[in-house]
């Protein structure tokens, strides 16, 4: 009998938890169920048995669309889910101009409201990072095999072009180490740096050319959700062995071997260290140890207070300096140097670029993994620090921006830059506003182009090793492991494979296992979907997982299956074949309790996403196999766009208004009702 949507009665007959022994534990108490109370029993024109009668509540479609607008929507979905041009609605068109130049041009949004007490807020911030931006600098063009003055040229163009085009106030521009690694270790497979360094250069900023093409077509096109196919798991394991690497590849100026392997495996590099012992240097151990134990220690102070971060900000520089006077104090010839650096701003490269010849691919191959892992750092840095201040980072602008930014930094002697996180953090702790920050910076890497390049002269290679490995070795995060072991055990061996893939058999390698290890967990996610059978939990209509919840009972004659995922071509004909297991493993259930066999198959659909026609036809495919064996299939709580589907199609007639329902309650409560075959 139906009314007002409430439970006449309830008698499902139900199977019922294990009664408590005379001890019994509060676990096996709470799973014992209390039947409710009956209500009166209903008239004698229903069936004798006393069930659930809910008022049936009819599935509903959503309203029609053409198929330009379905089409549009979904469009809009996928690429504009910010919906970018809401702002402009109901304004004038003096108002959308100016709207537009913000929205493209972020410095006129917060440059109206600059004040002089942002300024100073800037002003000490800019200058903080650029003492770390100038040695890092020159380090990690070390580590791409370049020139060190190209790690200056870097940090000056690229600040000022994000400045202008970056919505991220905190975001502190610049060459990283992860990107220069992997530049300098591909490229050098094919080319040497000292044999052939005009060649080299070309193809470096060739390489950041295509990688500013690359982040800036992601950002246009709004596919940046391509990014996020490098997992967090596996960009762990990734940079904490490529931080093993670099730091590996640092002995040689460590130990001051002149002759050093090119290769950058882990086995490689120990054979070449140990290989090479008659070349190791005293002098250069004693110096390098020391000033690297001297910023690992600054490094811990500032780790602890945060309040004292700028003793961690101001040691690279203050090691250079003080480095660079023993160094011409003492004028030992065991001490490598980095010699003469040539004055003045960037000179122009454009005519550098190459795009012809039998390099091109390579150039093409290094732009893309280096635009990736640049683009991956600065996007979730800017986020990071975003949600931090609570401001939004647009991360389709910060692609552009970025993608810009490298394209013209191409063709002005600069290679990949993006957002660094250690120097972000710093630009954070000094107190920075707004994006002045990086013009101040860059204004002070001009002046140490314009007048101070001498002073590096005697500036020795084995410090900039020492804050190589400093900066890298924050990267290896073994906690972050440690708790992806605990939480999720696939996460952790992509993690693992990333990481050994690094450390034994190359940087592109190890990259190359993590986004494959990605896409293949995203693919077993796809087709093996998490499916569950549900049990009513008792005193309520929520049918839940049986797993999960130790309380929920079965109905007895009903098999209640949550599919938890979208039905695609993939998992079809897997939904099939689990719906069938579990129905033998519940028909083997109930013979072995003497309940009565499965009668009816509810599948719960309220977590079904998106259907395809390959999963309708599944569907189809699963009731007519359901039907030979007198076992009723029906659907609950099917979402808009699955019930459109399906009654856009035969599947909608083959299962009719009577198989769909509301609710499992309702489609259980329905077929309780009915009579058994």
């Amino acid at each position: 009998m139906v009314v007002n949507n409430k439970v006449d009665s309830l008698s499902y007959d139900v199977e019922a938890p294990p009664a408590p022994n005379q001890q019994g534990s509060s676990a096996s108490a709470a799973a014992a169920v209390t039947a409710p109370p009956q209500a009166p029993a209903p008239p004698a024109a229903h069936h004798q048995h006393h069930h659930a009668v809910l008022e049936l509540h009819k599935v509903s479609l959503p309203e029609r669309r053409s198929t330009a607008k379905a089409l549009r929507q979904r469009l809009a979905e996928v690429f504009f889910p910010d919906d970018p041009l809401h702002q402009f609605k109901n304004q004038s068109s003096a108002r959308r101009l100016v709207l537009a130049l913000q929205y493209f041009f972020p410095i006129f949004q917060w440059g109206s409201a600059y004040s002089p007490r942002l300024l100073r807020s800037d002003l000490v911030a800019g200058l903080t990072i650029a003492s770390l931006a100038i040695p890092q600098g020159i380090s990690y063009a070390k580590l791409a095999n370049l020139p060190p003055i190209i790690g200056l040229y870097s940090s000056f163009v690229p600040p000022l072009i994000y400045s202008l085009l970056g919505s991220s106030r905190d975001l502190a521009v610049g060459p990283v180490s992860i990107a220069s690694l992997v530049m300098g270790s591909m490229l050098r497979e094919a080319v040497s740096p000292d044999d052939q360094p005009i060649l080299y250069l070309q193809l470096a900023f060739t390489a950041t050319f295509f990688a500013g093409v690359f982040q800036a077509s992601l950002g246009f096109l709004r596919l940046g959700f391509i990014v996020d196919f490098l997992s967090k798991a596996t960009l762990t394991g990734f940079m904490g062995g490529a931080a093993i690497i670099v730091s590996l590849q640092q002995l040689k100026g460590l130990l001051g071997i002149v002759h050093f392997t090119s290769h950058m495996g882990f086995v490689d590099v120990m054979r070449s260290v140990f290989k090479r012992h008659d070349e190791w240097e005293w002098q250069t151990i004693v110096m390098g140890t020391a000033f690297l134990a001297i910023l690992l220690l600054t490094r811990q102070i500032s780790a602890r207070n945060p309040k004292l971060f700028w003793i961690s900000a101001g040691a690279p520089l203050a090691s250079v300096i003080i480095s660079t006077i023993l160094s011409f104090i003492w004028k030992s010839h065991s001490i490598s140097v980095i010699g003469i650096l040539p004055r003045g701003v960037n000179p122009p490269s454009a005519n550098m670029l190459t795009f012809s010849g039998s390099y091109v691919a390579l150039t093409i191959k290094t732009g893309i993994m280096t635009g990736i892992l640049s683009l991956t750092e600065g996007i979730a840095v800017g986020r990071t620090f975003a949600s931090i201040n609570n401001y939004q980072v647009d991360g389709n602008k910060e692609m552009m921006a970025i993608g810009i930014m490298n394209m013209a930094g191409s063709c002005a002697s600069c290679y990949v830059t993006t957002g660094s996180f250690s120097r972000s953090a710093v630009n954070y702790s000094a107190g920075c506003k707004t994006a002045v920050s990086n013009i101040v910076m860059a204004s002070a890497v001009l002046v140490t182009l314009l007048f101070l390049m001498p002073l590096f002269h005697y500036t020795p290679n084995v410090i900039l090793s020492a804050i190589i490995i400093t900066a890298v070795i924050g990267l290896i995060d073994v906690r972050g492991a440690a708790k992806l072991w605990k939480v999720d055990k696939l996460d952790f061996l992509a993690c693992m494979s990333a990481f050994l893939g690094v450390l034994l058999v190359s940087v592109q390698m190890g990259l190359a296992i993590a986004v494959g290890i990605s896409l293949f967990k995203i693919l077993l996610q796809v087709t093996r979907p998490n499916m569950v059978v549900k049990g009513l939990i008792p005193g309520t209509q929520s049918y839940r997982s049986v797993v999960q919840y130790k309380e929920a009972v079965r109905v007895p004659g009903f098999l209640v299956v949550g599919v938890e995922s979208a039905i695609y071509f993939a998992n079809s004909m897997y939904l099939v074949e689990r719906v069938m297991r579990y129905l033998r493993d519940e028909e083997e259930r109930a013979l072995k309790s003497s309940q009565s066999s499965i009668r009816c198959v509810v599948l719960d659909m309220s977590a079904v996403a998106a259907i395809d026609t390959s999963g309708l036809d599944a569907l189809s495919e699963l009731k007519k196999v359901l039907d030979k064996r007198h076992i009723e299939l029906v659907l609950a709580n099917p979402v808009g766009s699955v019930a459109e589907r399906m009654f856009n199609s035969a599947v909608g007639e083959t299962f009719g208004s009577d198989r769909l329902f509301f609710s499992v309650a309702e489609a259980v409560a329905a077929g309780a009702c009915k009579p058994q075959p």
